[in-house]
């Protein structure tokens, strides 16, 4: 096939009738679409994981229930008559209300995964419809066919191998005949389980579906146009950005842009595959390209920000001239699994952030073993309750001056830790929530306007 597009719409793009309608037009207005990846319809996951952490009040579990169906059977009602898709949507519910009822009985990752992936499977059973509805051949495909993982339930690893054989062998032929819409988010163990990569991994799944079928360009379309020099929502002079490198996407998607997952650039710089970004509401506006190299690399490109923070403080006199004390840190944390984000060090302490991407969100908690575990080593403080600023650029450890200009601008404020040096593309520090929207303020006015 010549010149081939893969698109993700997400929860805001695929909420109602309207906003599908706007999808369904950038669809056809790009022939070159083929295959279609949708999340969720807006707010329906947040229904979906308030089920998932148990509701034993039977009312407020049907009134959950309801609102959800409310939501897709509205879109349905602006549709043609379409008893099989509507017999679809019922069973998806049947099957929330059966999931709602055994993860009272039995919490498990297992069947979280099997509930909030429920929203995927309705939005692209009614998306396909639309499409046919407006006269765009549409087909629909559950993506667990293809997308398999391992079972690691609510963070779970993509199989790359397995996913790039069953693309060939059941998505391009399919493509070639039609649009297919897939769900984002979602994808199957070895047993054929349901998983889930993450909260936000809508994204993630369109690139690693774009690669697996070696697609041309992946659209990624959201609410806004294009990436901006910050949420616009918390700085009203933000800037859009017309062009982007691979390097200060992965960037700002790591520490905390909402328009991107942070995963979701790997598959793309494996395969080269540019990444438009840009709002199906408004695709007239434009939006960002996401290549391999910008034609431009200033030196402060944009500022990120990533709430729900924890951070953990190890002391020990032991550490003085010491050796080994790091590495048994870091063999209890890799024992129990527990992801680290930033790290600083000093002669006697060592602080470090824990990474949060699961399905519930929230900040990470640091489980009570391996507290217990580090205190033999050392004294454990825990602090939360703040947020992550990150700012991105080019050959920021390089540059004369530019720290100055940063710290200058941020006198007032607290900071709690710093991360500085070890990337030429970020700067990245920790301050007191209730002070982190002003510090954005502050550094997008002094570098930005």
């Amino acid at each position: 096939m010549n010149a081939f597009t893969v698109a993700k719409f997400g929860g805001t793009s695929v909420a109602d009738h309207a906003a599908m309608s706007h999808c369904a037009s950038v669809i056809e207005e790009n022939k070159t679409t083929r295959l279609v990846i949708v999340s969720a319809c807006s707010g329906v996951t947040n229904l979906l994981v308030e089920l998932s952490n148990g509701v034993d009040c039977p009312l407020m579990q049907q009134t959950i229930i309801s609102k959800i169906a409310e939501i897709h059977f509205d879109i349905l009602a602006r549709l043609p008559d379409a008893p099989d898709v509507k017999n679809q949507i019922h069973a998806i519910l049947d099957q929330i209300k059966t999931l709602s009822i055994s993860v009272l009985d039995v919490p498990s990752s297992k069947i979280t995964d099997s509930l909030v992936a429920c929203g995927e499977l309705m939005s692209s059973h009614i998306f396909t419809h639309l499409l046919n509805a407006q006269a765009i051949k549409a087909r629909f495909f559950d993506v667990r066919q293809v997308l398999k993982t391992d079972a690691n339930y609510g963070k779970a690893t993509p199989n790359l191998e397995l996913i790039s054989q069953y693309a060939q062998e059941l998505l391009i032929p399919l493509c070639k005949e039609q649009v297919v819409v897939t769900q984002g988010f979602m994808g199957s163990d070895s047993l054929g389980n349901t998983t889930t990569l993450g909260r936000g991994g809508s994204d993630y799944s369109a690139a690693l579906l774009a690669e697996a079928i070696q697609a041309d360009i992946l659209e990624i379309w959201t609410d806004v146009p294009g990436i901006y020099s910050t949420d616009p929502r918390i700085a009203s002079q933000a800037k859009p950005i017309s062009e982007i490198s691979f390097n200060e996407a992965s960037e700002m998607a790591n520490f905390g842009a909402k328009i991107l997952h942070p995963a979701t650039l790997l598959p793309a710089m494996r395969r080269n595959i540019p990444v438009f970004v840009g709002s199906s509401q408004a695709p007239k506006l434009g939006g960002t390209w996401i290549r391999h190299q910008a034609q431009a690399s200033p030196l402060f490109r944009a500022l990120a920000l990533r709430c729900n923070q924890t951070l953990i403080t190890l002391t020990s006199l032991n550490m003085l001239h010491a050796y080994g004390f790091l590495a048994n840190v870091f063999n209890i944390l890799a024992e129990h699994k527990i992801s680290v984000d930033l790290i600083t060090t000093s002669e006697v302490s060592v602080s470090l952030t824990l990474d949060q991407t699961n399905t519930c969100g929230g900040a990470p908690m640091l489980p009570k073993e391996v507290e217990k575990a580090l205190e033999k080593l050392c004294r454990v403080t825990v602090e939360q309750d703040i947020c992550l600023v990150a700012l991105i650029g080019n050959k920021m450890g390089e540059s004369r001056g530019g720290a100055a200009k940063i710290f200058g601008a941020l006198k007032d404020y607290n900071l709690r830790m710093i991360c500085y040096g070890a990337s030429n593309h970020n700067l990245c520090f920790l301050t007191h929530t209730n002070e982190a929207k002003d510090v954005v303020r502050a550094l997008h006015k002094e570098l930005f306007e």
